[in-house]
């Protein structure tokens, strides 16, 4: 760029222009997006841009965009096209009058990518951890290194209460899957390695959170994907970690749980000891 520390500042963000990358800075309001609020800032590498568009936008305004490298930040990678445009965090909306000022920088950024096609790894950095979001069935945390669900009474399914609370390394996963609930009806879907294409729908999958009208909103839920992705990404197999003892209370009241459902006939006989005794053990 012509002066390193140029700034643009536009509606809900403002790009600074280094010599090497774009700091994307966005703003706290009740106009801005969920989504940019809870990102905050983003570094995007040059070598992470293949292009850069100039468009006019809606009621007086024009549109500053870069457009990242397929596989360059692990955001995009796991919305997968799902994002709305008012939602995508590389645009940047200028009052039309900036419209000059707009074009020279988007030529000066033009002259400095290098770089074209598919990154063979990810180059902008992914939310910070440790995340955590409801859904609609279970509660999802993750602390950089292992992903857990905790199922809710009231939305989990019987397949879920009869699998139990799931902890996954993220060395046993190959990928995720998230759906928007922007869309239709989302979920966050993890991949195991080896464990072929998934078969049950995700309310019925063990492996997955469902969420929708209010519970796993975009900006807590596609954070939590992406952050997942990139450490999934850069980790390798590991060997699965013991889990911890759990509180005895916690395990009375899910034995009481299932209880009820064996009573309610969702659970078989040989269901039912099994798993009291799996749960038992974890004492």
């Amino acid at each position: 760029m012509s002066r390193m520390g140029d700034v643009l500042a536009g509606f809900h963000a403002a790009w600074e222009f280094e010599s090497d990358s774009v700091l994307i800075r966005y703003e706290r309001g009740i106009r801005t997006p969920k989504l940019f609020q809870a990102l905050g800032e983003r570094r995007v590498p040059l070598e992470a841009i293949a292009g850069v568009t100039l468009t006019r936008g809606k009621r007086g305004t024009v549109v500053l965009r870069v457009e990242p490298r397929p596989g360059a930040d692990p955001l995009m990678e796991a919305a997968a096209g799902q994002l709305k445009e008012s939602g995508d965090p590389y645009r940047l909306v200028l009052p039309a009058d900036r419209e000059v000022l707009a074009e020279y920088y988007a030529d000066e950024l033009r002259t400095l990518l290098t770089e074209s096609g598919p990154a063979d790894r990810f180059l902008v950095d992914p939310p910070e951890g440790p995340l955590s979001f409801k859904a609609y069935d279970g509660k999802a945390t993750f602390d950089g290194r292992t992903v857990n669900f905790r199922w809710f009474w009231t939305g989990a399914s019987s397949a879920k209460w009869k699998a139990g609370d799931q902890s996954f390394s993220v060395g046993e996963l190959n990928g995720v899957e998230w759906r928007s609930p922007e869309v239709f009806e989302g979920h966050l879907r993890l991949l195991q390695r080896d464990a072929g294409a998934p078969g049950a729908q995700a309310d019925q999958d063990p492996a997955a959170v469902v969420f929708g009208l209010g519970y796993g909103p975009v900006h807590e839920s596609l954070p939590f994907a992406a952050a997942v992705l990139a450490a999934v990404r850069t980790s390798s197999p590991v060997a699965a970690v013991p889990a911890p003892r759990r509180d005895p209370a916690d395990i009375a009241e899910r034995i009481r749980h299932l209880g009820e459902l064996h009573q309610a006939g969702l659970v078989t006989d040989e269901e039912f000891s099994v798993k009291k005794a799996e749960l038992l053990a974890e004492l």
